[in-house]
């Protein structure tokens, strides 16, 4: 069985939805819904990691255990980073980060990113991805693509439609019309790290194709690092970054506490 520990970054401060991690779901705020679904997974511990006192109050207040963190980190990464560094991790030892606004992500797709990275040690990080059906998203920069080799290790990843189909893609993107044969992949924004590889991170300055993506795994692909990519085990239903989105999920939950089997796949 694979050793990790899982850590969810929460941050009060968004654009979109200020003060989504505390934005009730059910009854409970959402970031308190994101981690009972990592305690359902194989985690040998689960933090909250925030520079918000009010966060911190939320997850206390529910029984859950939280790291308070600086508020000028640059990235997730390097947040996850000074949790390492807390917590005295080895080099060698697995942490998983769980986005904090996917309240109803699966624990079995925590456990999995966690073991494929324990199954490819040549890998620093290991994430997850899903078919794309629709061609408008192929088209939406707000859907991260990720190409892969045979091996499952990431050749890129973009919010531009790659790979490009040359014979169909020239015209206008239309939702409304299928894909050409061929593989999309969204990414799925769940990462298992090394810390040895967290620790190298911090030491990097923003990489060129990081910066015009605003994708901060490309700074690691830069320096060379191998990430390990897979299909998700199971149906990921997204995180919320509008309030279009929280009516969304509070439905899916709604939904789920009368069918759970709507989350697994087959």
């Amino acid at each position: 069985m694979t050793h990790f520990k899982v850590v969810i970054p929460a941050r009060y401060a968004a654009s979109r939805l200020p003060g989504k991690p505390l934005a009730d779901i059910g009854g409970k705020p959402m970031v308190v819904r994101v981690y009972e679904r990592c305690l359902e997974s194989a985690a040998d511990g689960v933090w909250v990691a925030t520079d918000d006192a009010r966060v911190a109050e939320a997850v206390r207040d529910h029984g859950g255990q939280v790291l308070m963190t600086r508020a000028d980190h640059p990235s997730g990464t390097d947040r996850l980073q000074e949790v390492a560094s807390q917590l005295q991790l080895a080099d060698r030892d697995i942490v998983v980060n769980v986005q904090g606004d996917e309240p109803m992500i699966p624990p079995a797709v925590i456990n999995q990113v966690a073991d494929n990275l324990a199954a490819n040690p040549a890998a620093g990080i290991a994430t997850l991805c899903e078919p794309i059906v629709q061609r408008g998203d192929v088209f939406n920069p707000n859907i991260v693509k990720v190409v892969f080799d045979v091996d499952g290790r990431a050749l890129y990843f973009s919010r531009a439609p790659v790979p490009w189909n040359r014979d169909t893609f020239a015209a206008a993107a239309d939702a409304d019309t299928t894909l050409p044969p061929g593989n999309w992949w969204r990414h799925i924004g769940i990462y298992g790290y090394r810390v040895s590889l967290l620790n190298q991170y911090v030491t990097w300055q923003p990489a060129p194709p990081e910066l015009a993506e605003s994708l901060e795994q490309l700074r690691a692909m830069y320096h060379g690092v191998a990430i390990h990519v897979a299909p998700a085990c199971a149906t990921v239903p997204g995180g919320v970054d509008t309030e279009a989105d929280l009516l969304r999920m509070r439905a899916l939950l709604d939904a789920s506490s009368t069918d759970p089997s709507q989350e697994q796949r087959g």
